[in-house]
């Protein structure tokens, strides 16, 4: 098995999990938030989503799925056009609402397609190229998918606990 097939499964995984997170909720299961200042399932599937589209967009040299397929109007949150959800407080949080999983999964689906063509053509050797040199080490692609692949699954994890605590009606 190449690296390539081994990322391809990994990020594969992850489009499972976010579907299973919020598939059969509505509005008040999507965004409740267990605590005052906990996040949503909403708000941690838009978030996995929005840091898988960009970085692997920076790291490709690809466009933003959010903006070039429009999601950030569907959406019509009112936060920056490039926000990730990255440091979030509870005010900014609160601001990630949704009506229905399918904007959640198409958007999500929408990333993960373009996750997926980017992945099919890498060769072993690209995974070395370094995509970011603010961090020492610079960062390669390989790191980066690694990365990006840890912190969604994580954030795929805490979605499905957020949906677990949700009252039965409700989920």
């Amino acid at each position: 098995m190449h690296a390539k097939d081994i990322l391809i499964e990994g990020y594969s995984r992850i489009r499972e999990e976010v579907h299973a997170a919020v598939e059969g909720l509505g509005p008040d299961g999507l965004n409740a938030r267990p605590g005052a200042d906990a996040n949503s399932v909403a708000w941690l599937v838009w978030h996995l989503t929005r840091v898988q589209d960009d970085h692997v967009a920076d790291a490709f040299g690809l466009d933003q799925v959010w903006l070039a397929g429009d999601w950030e109007k569907r959406f019509g949150l009112g936060l920056p056009r490039h926000d990730t959800g990255y440091g979030h407080d509870s005010a900014q949080v609160a601001k990630v609402r949704v009506d229905s999983p399918g904007l959640l999964t198409g958007y999500y689906d929408a990333v993960h397609e373009q996750t997926l063509g980017a992945l099919r053509s890498l060769a072993a050797t690209d995974l070395e190229r370094v995509v970011d040199e603010d961090w020492d080490p610079p960062v390669t692609l390989g790191a980066r998918l690694v990365s990006v692949l840890s912190d969604d699954l994580q954030h795929a994890g805490q979605a499905a606990y957020a949906r677990g605590l949700l009252p039965s009606a409700e989920a």
